[in-house]
């Protein structure tokens, strides 16, 4: 079963549009978006859970005498929807003016984006993946029995499978001729895995993937993964409080990352709730430090071609080699700060590989892949991040505290496990002092963040 947006939709939303034209609107914007998501859990081997959820909502962005609203009904029969977009109206123009809210620019918003699939995200193999072929592809992945008769030092407590897959539509119009469309299917596997050393004393892992395509999916090393990171947790060590060399994992990278994004938005900055006010065209960040926004790359999970307010996505830096090249900026935002729109937010970013050794063939276009191994070897000694337990950041000074797990850096390779630990710093300071960032992106990540490697971190214990 597929969920895709039909032409009696479309014919609807538009209809939606005339008659708010027709009851006074002087613009409006018309979002409809459906999705369908299976989700199943595993338990040991046999099913413990199965759910299925449809959602289907149309949003209308009402702009009438200098004044907006945005009004949201799942309820799609026109004799519903007509009583609802004339009270909608209604009720627009019963509040107070704000000359800055309008609809993008016609030249700004996105042309090619009419049938939904030009980015390549949709899989007709979702509509024939019966509930039979999900549980069975679930079930597949188990490997309990077997892992329970490998284990040596260690027993296993449980093994959780969780399966997704989804298919979401997103079609949008507005009043000065806009139209788009995106149709895209994820499907995801993920396991955690649980033991018990001889102590007594418990730990986890995990392991996942996901792809927009069915049979893109790779599945046969999530257990092991699984299995690798909870056996890699015992015996962890204390280490003593102290400033030490930063590796962290491309799994959670983007948890240094999210902040600075944050910082970036329009409304953080608009509501001086940002560390990054006034750093456009200023060099900020370490020169290593190069951010793309590759959110229409092709065939890509998390790729999008366009915002929610219909315009299209650049593919430009973000941050280029420390430099901040642009803020998140949409329409209303641009009209309260008095500066130049762009994009609402960067969908799928992407920090650029940088290794001081490989430097100069950055310069030329011909980095060398760079591994996990070479950043560590580079580091030396320090520690590994694998994970961060809790804690947070004041996105006003970019001051942050941040629970984290892991390993020791020893000689350039992995040694004993860490854990309760604390890092604390200044972001603006930490990605200063940015020393390498890796090619080890995870395809199945919206965000492209790679193995990262910071100088002179502060941990405590």
């Amino acid at each position: 079963m597929t969920w895709k947006i039909d032409e009696e939709e479309k014919l609807l939303c538009r209809k939606c549009l005339d008659k708010a034209l027709e009851q006074g609107a002087s613009a409006i914007r018309i979002t409809l978006n459906k999705c369908l998501m299976n989700e199943l859990a595993v338990l040991n081997g046999y099913l413990d859970k199965v759910s299925q959820s449809g959602d289907r909502a149309l949003t209308l962005n009402v702009f009438a005498d200098g004044k907006y609203g945005t009004f949201s009904i799942n309820r799609l029969d026109w004799k519903e929807l007509e009583p609802f977009i004339v009270k909608a109206i209604e009720t627009v123009k019963m509040l107070a003016p704000d000359e800055c809210r309008k609809l993008p620019d016609p030249s700004r918003t996105i042309k090619n984006a009419v049938r939904g699939d030009e980015l390549g995200l949709y899989d007709p193999a979702f509509s024939d993946f019966t509930p039979e072929k999900r549980l069975e592809t679930a079930l597949n992945l188990s490997s309990f029995e077997k892992m329970k008769e490998a284990a040596h030092g260690y027993s296993l407590i449980s093994e959780e499978i969780v399966w997704c897959d989804s298919n979401y539509n997103n079609y949008i119009i507005d009043s000065n001729g806009l139209e788009c469309m995106q149709t895209e299917t994820a499907f995801e596997a993920s396991m955690e895995i649980t033991i018990q050393d001889e102590d007594g004393c418990k730990y986890s892992g995990y392991g996942w993937n996901a792809s927009t395509h069915l049979a893109d999916l790779e599945t046969a090393s999530i257990a092991e993964t699984a299995l690798r990171r909870a056996v890699a947790q015992i015996h962890p060590v204390q280490l003593e409080s102290g400033s030490y060399n930063m590796v962290v994992e491309n799994e959670v990278a983007a948890k240094l990352l999210n902040p600075v994004l944050a910082a970036l938005n329009g409304y953080s900055l608009q509501q001086q709730n940002s560390f990054l006010t006034d750093s456009e065209g200023k060099q900020i960040f370490s020169e290593g430090f190069t951010l793309m926004d590759v959110s229409a790359e092709a065939g890509k999970n998390g790729a999008r071609l366009f915002d929610s307010e219909g315009v299209a996505y650049p593919s430009s830096p973000v941050i280029e080699k420390g430099k901040v090249c642009r803020y998140f900026i949409n329409t209303y935002i641009s009209g309260k700060m008095g500066i130049l729109p762009t994009v609402e937010d960067c969908a799928r970013p992407k920090i650029m590989p940088y290794l001081p050794a490989t430097a100069e063939k950055a310069e030329k276009g011909s980095v060398e892949n760079i591994s996990l191994k070479d950043i560590l070897e580079l580091c030396k000694n320090g520690i590994f991040v694998t994970g961060f337990n809790g804690g947070n950041s004041d996105p006003v000074t970019g001051d942050f505290s941040y629970g984290v797990e892991g390993f020791k850096i020893e000689e350039g390779r992995i040694g004993a496990p860490v854990r309760g630990m604390v890092i604390t710093g200044n972001l603006i300071t930490l990605w200063k002092q940015l020393l390498a960032a890796g090619s080890d992106w995870r395809p199945c990540m919206n965000k492209q963040i790679p193995s990262l490697a910071f100088k002179d971190v502060d941990f405590s214990a």
